[in-house]
């Protein structure tokens, strides 16, 4: 996620930042078979229907020509963001560290 490195854990605060940052998760070849496997329809239709296409600077659907601006399954509760396929969510969400990289409120120069 750019400008990542080891820091403590830290707790998410659930602002959305790094759901929100112009880009998408890459969903890998195991995301994908875990999906098809606990046959997660919501989660297969979005991604075989946007075919993100990567411009240089941000990411457009090639269905629709327009931008793709954070992560579709990102859902706003009772004033916080919660991830509406969290138990199966991709394992680059899995990995990453709130703080660990400068799109995150809580990453500090250490």
């Amino acid at each position: 996620m750019g400008g990542e490195k080891n820091v403590a854990v830290r707790a998410c605060r659930r602002c959305g930042t790094c759901c929100l940052a112009d880009m998408i998760a890459c969903a890998s070849s195991e995301d994908l078979a875990r999906w098809k496997r606990e046959n997660r329809q919501d989660i297969l239709h979005i991604i075989e229907n946007e075919h993100a296409v990567w411009l240089g600077d941000h990411f457009i659907s090639s269905r629709t020509g327009r931008p793709i601006y954070g992560c579709p399954f990102l859902e706003m509760k009772d004033g916080v963001f919660s991830c509406s396929i969290y138990e199966t969510r991709p394992q680059v969400c899995r990995d990453y560290q709130p703080g660990s990289s400068r799109i995150c409120p809580q990453y500090r120069d250490e």
